[in-house]
């Protein structure tokens, strides 16, 4: 991600170490870092915030500074979330790139229902501390209810609560899960994959990283093409254009990624008409 933004960057004439400083902040999954990371950025007077891994990171900086200039990649709708006034016009200080990763859920749930049509109860995890959790529970719960899939709704916004979700699921007999987007689950990735294998369950996700590192299947958007255009972004106001006037930008493609190797220790079949749909298939 940190080298997509840097080539964003690097396309409109910015180089770090050159004619440019980069001052990372990691929040590392710990949401209640973030508002002290966003006001010391705010206190240096930087010339742009990067505000990168959701909307709770994108309000973190909007609570931190309403004059420095700043660039959010959230997986929700910006306008629903109150971030900015409209796509076209954010209004304010701030505007950035939306994944719409979040509203893909029914595209996942359909996805692994597909691959595993056994799957009588199929279970949902999300972050309950996430302020896109209420929606994306809403959106699923939505989709599932038409077209007469059972699920069970699991919580978790620590390493002892992803335990016990995986344990609970295991209870409930689910046949599945869907996990859904959120940045404490991507610092997650490697412990939720493996989870998944050690309870055998088959496991959609919302990026190509996670079926890279061997998830079952994936679909979402090109996260590095998002870094890039945030850093195309960046650039364009580092050369002085205001954020207003730059409209929020939203994802033209989509992709979905299948893990063979992973499906095959699964014991799954995947249909040939979703091995045909796939943009990529990691064998």
């Amino acid at each position: 991600m940190v080298t997509a933004f840097r080539l964003g960057l690097k396309e409109t004439g910015y180089v770090e170490g050159d004619n440019a400083v980069i001052a990372f902040r990691w929040a590392e999954g710990r949401y209640d870092r973030l508002p002290a990371q966003a006001a010391e950025l705010a206190r240096q007077r930087v010339a742009v915030i990067v505000a990168a891994g959701g909307n709770v990171v994108a309000f973190a900086a909007k609570a931190a500074t309403s004059t420095i200039p700043t660039v959010f990649i959230v997986g929700s709708d910006p306008v629903q979330d109150g971030l900015v006034a409209s796509l076209a016009r954010p209004g304010g200080n701030i505007t950035g790139v939306t994944l719409i990763t979040s509203e893909l859920g029914a595209k996942r749930l359909g996805l692994l229902r597909e691959l595993v049509p056994s799957a009588a109860l199929i279970a949902v995890l999300l972050n309950p501390t996430s302020s896109a959790s209420q929606q994306q529970s809403r959106d699923i719960e939505a989709a599932a209810g038409a077209i007469g899939q059972r699920i069970v709704m699991l919580s978790a916004s620590n390493d002892r609560e992803l335990e016990t979700a995986f344990a609970t699921l295991k209870q409930a007999q689910a046949g599945a899960i869907v996990i859904m987007p959120d940045p404490f689950f991507t610092t997650q990735r490697e412990r939720l994959i493996a989870l998944a294998g050690r309870h055998a369950i088959p496991a959609v996700y919302d990026s190509r990283e996670y079926a890279a590192a061997g998830g079952l299947i994936s679909y979402g958007t090109r996260y590095t093409d998002t870094y890039r255009q945030a850093g195309v972004y960046t650039g364009r106001i580092l050369k002085g254009t205001k954020p207003t006037d730059l409209p929020v930008l939203q994802p033209i493609s989509f992709e979905l990624v299948i893990n063979l190797k992973t499906a095959k220790a699964l014991g799954l079949d995947v249909p040939p008409t979703l091995l045909a749909r796939a943009d990529e298939v990691i064998e």
